[in-house]
């Protein structure tokens, strides 16, 4: 249990940070759409986190864990093509896309272990 809040705090704080980048963007048009998605995207990780832990069976546990999964990549998509268009320096990124690559290993390993479960 008390893995599950550490990772639901973890997942939240990586939302609240994905909101300060957003917020830090500028106002360019393709900047703004850029931020956009990675806002969507970096706000859903701990959202489906979250409705992953009311899931009725383990089927649809391990489908929300993977739309979670689902959004991390889109994730970091959105952060790299922030750094390749100059939205943003590469180095004000490194700690959100290293954020992102170990709650996609906790992640794929917590899937993993309840389809070895069914």
């Amino acid at each position: 249990m008390k893995d599950e809040k550490d990772l639901r705090s973890r997942t939240k704080e990586f939302a609240l940070r994905i909101i300060v980048l957003y917020e830090t963007l500028p106002r360019s048009g393709a900047a703004h759409v850029l931020g956009h998605q990675l806002l969507r995207s970096g706000t859903s990780v701990g959202a489906n986190f979250r409705e992953a832990h009311r899931a009725r069976s383990n089927a649809e546990f391990i489908s929300k864990v993977g739309d979670a999964l689902k959004e991390l990549e889109e994730t970091s998509y959105w952060l790299e093509l922030s750094a390749d268009s100059g939205a943003v320096t590469p180095k004000k990124l490194t700690l959100l896309l290293d954020e992102t690559s170990q709650l996609t290993a906790i992640l794929t390993s917590i899937a993993k272990k309840v389809r070895a479960r069914q």
